[in-house]
């Protein structure tokens, strides 16, 4: 499990290769024990246009909430631990607009085997737009599921972690 002491603001100039933090442009906002944050900034090209403007399209937003889950489900694995989503569930409460939103992953619960982990999407005003709930399974870190990358210099989850 990651070291409290450790714990600092993620740099974003860390971030290289190819994976969906990238090719998205997530930020790291903050991180703790069983918590993640992390910011994107939605535009029209991930959207579709409506009578009242564009609205981000929901896979986007369901992408941004599993990978808030899936740093924070990180952030309570043992070295020799990964995890694959085993359940995923998202409610759209209110449209996703153009803008900067931000979500915030927290662990619910660990046991030996399973990570229940939810998430919080919020605009840049502070409004929820969407909540999720998931299911992560605890697998061995050699294995298939393994980690792609070591966490970054300041103890964080890497960006291509799980999730």
């Amino acid at each position: 499990m990651a070291d409290l002491q450790d714990l600092a603001r993620f740099d974003d100039s860390l971030r290289s290769g190819t994976h969906l933090w990238t090719t998205l442009g997530y930020r790291r906002l903050a991180w703790d024990v069983g918590s993640t944050t992390i910011a994107w900034d939605a535009t029209a090209a991930y959207g579709f246009p409506t009578a009242t403007g564009t609205v981000i399209q929901g896979g986007l937003v369901t992408a941004i909430l599993d990978a808030a889950m899936g740093g924070a489900c990180w952030s309570v694995l043992d070295a020799d631990e990964a995890f694959l989503t085993a359940d995923l569930r998202v409610e759209f409460l209110r449209s996703t607009r153009v803008g900067t939103v931000s979500a915030t992953g927290t662990v619910v619960r660990r046991t030996r085997r399973v990570v229940f982990c939810e998430a919080q999407l919020f605009d840049d005003a502070g409004v929820l737009l969407a909540a999720s709930r998931c299911t992560q399974v605890v697998l061995p870190a050699d294995g298939a599921a393994g980690r792609y990358a070591e966490p970054a210099a300041d103890g964080a989850p890497p960006d291509d972690a799980r999730g």
